[in-house]
């Protein structure tokens, strides 16, 4: 039976990817410049409605929402993650609404309660 000792213990954590910040950072400009990149060939592929300002833009509202993380590990699986969505859009694994999902995330929701449609003019 072990027994604890009388120091804090500290796990190191094995990274996945990155050393550092500093290279997990690069490798998410490696990301957004491959996903930028990709826009107009993905428009014109998925005959998307949008113009391609429009896809990078969302590219990088994408990429601006996960602004605030600082863990390197959590950034290595979002970029981990966002390289698996860059592959199965360059080899036309999704279909276009799989695509057009990610410029609905921005609209408005509709009004749920009677007042709020009322208000806003919907039916109820």
């Amino acid at each position: 039976m072990a027994v604890a000792g009388k120091g804090a213990v500290s796990a190191a954590v094995k990274p996945i990817f990155s050393r550092d910040l500093g290279e997990a950072k690069r490798r998410v400009r490696e990301l957004y410049r491959a996903w930028y990149r990709e826009v107009p060939n993905a428009v014109h592929l998925y005959q998307l409605d949008i113009t391609v300002k429009q896809g990078r833009n969302k590219v990088r509202e994408m990429f601006m929402k996960n602004a605030h993380v600082t863990d390197p590990r959590v950034i290595d699986m979002l970029v981990i993650k966002g390289k698996m969505d860059l592959q199965e859009t360059i080899q036309v694994w999704k279909q276009r609404t799989h695509i057009m999902r990610y410029f609905h995330e921005t609209e408005t929701p509709r009004p749920k309660d009677f007042l709020s449609k009322f208000y806003a003019g919907h039916d109820p």
